[in-house]
């Protein structure tokens, strides 16, 4: 009886044996030191640290849908990512409309160019900046003369030169000269869509309209327009509203807005014409309309400042978006 217990005893012995090497042998094959790592358990498991939320983008002007309960007779809008240069907007954001002292913009910026490196006189450089920060009438004039501007229709009612290079240098398709028989020849009555608008805050932002020694001044300029809806002179008037009032603080305090608005209530139709155009690093935004004169001004800038806040992405407000945690490393 005591070969078959101790034969007995050896088998037992190998087979504990053997099933004691079989994960040393299989350590050395992969590497490992042995222990299982499934489920992310034990001494070899990788540590997957928690995810943190992610937050969103800084917020931005991206297109995005528009809904205006508009009374009167046009109203459109259009948004370019100064990034892509992509125009998005309103479905007849080719169409047109007079582009009052919107223009002025342009004016100032021509004029400038063509100095190039030269400096104004300090009466034509004060009269280029009230222009601009209180849209005053007879400094836009003053400087449109002295950039080559003209009154007079030309044949064909053809656009003026000053206005032709606007076309030429920013890209403009839609632009073209007022058609009205008492104002042909007036820059105010220029006919402008809201993408050729848009495409023109682009052109004076990206240096193209004023050229390297004097972009900065514009928008410096633009960016400091002074004056609210009830102080309207004849000739001037407050301009710092619209678009500017409908951006959040999250957008405002990322850096300067550049804003020129155009405003008149014209005898020939008793409308107001209002247009609205800022123009920051990433985005250009005009907004455009023409309603009854009964309505006051302070109606086209609510609806200016009700699509710039329609169109801020993300809107604020906005949940942060927590990823799923994964459980663990095979």
């Amino acid at each position: 009886m005591r070969p078959r217990v101790t034969m007995v005893l050896a088998v037992v012995a190998v087979l504990v044996g053997g099933g004691l090497l079989v994960p040393a042998a299989y350590a050395k094959l992969s590497g490992g030191d042995g222990l299982s790592t499934l489920g992310g358990v034990g001494a070899g498991a990788e540590q997957v640290p928690a995810p943190s939320p992610t937050a969103p983008p800084p917020p931005t002007l991206a297109d995005a849908p528009v809904s205006v309960n508009f009374k009167g007779q046009f109203f459109s809008w259009a948004l370019m990512d100064r990034k892509t240069g992509a125009v998005t907007g309103a479905k007849n954001m080719s169409q047109t409309s007079s582009t009052e002292s919107m223009l002025k913009t342009w004016i100032v910026s021509d004029y400038l160019r063509q100095l190039g490196d030269e400096e104004p006189t300090a009466a034509l450089k004060k009269a280029a900046s009230v222009a601009i920060r209180d849209s005053n009438d007879d400094g836009a004039n003053r400087v449109y003369r002295e950039a080559g501007g003209s009154y007079k229709p030309l044949p064909g009612n053809k656009l003026n030169p000053v206005l032709q290079r606007a076309v030429k240098i920013c890209g403009l398709t839609d632009t073209k000269a007022g058609t009205v028989p008492a104002y042909l020849g007036w820059w105010s009555f220029t006919q402008m869509s809201p993408r050729d608008a848009v495409r023109l805050g682009d052109c004076i932002a990206d240096g193209k309209a004023a050229g390297p020694k004097w972009t900065k001044w514009v928008l410096d300029e633009m960016a400091n327009v002074r004056g609210s809806i009830k102080s309207q002179q004849a000739k001037s008037g407050g301009g710092k509203w619209g678009i500017v009032d409908g951006l959040p603080a999250s957008i405002r305090s990322q850096g300067p807005v550049s804003i020129k608005n155009g405003w008149t209530q014209l005898v020939y139709d008793g409308n107001w014409h209002v247009n609205c155009l800022a123009v920051t690093d990433k985005w250009s935004l005009a907004v455009m309309m023409r309603y009854p004169g009964s309505a006051g001004l302070s109606y086209g800038s609510k609806v200016c400042a009700s699509v710039a806040t329609q169109l801020v992405t993300p809107q604020p407000g906005a949940a942060l978006k927590v990823p799923q945690q994964p459980v663990g490393k095979l």
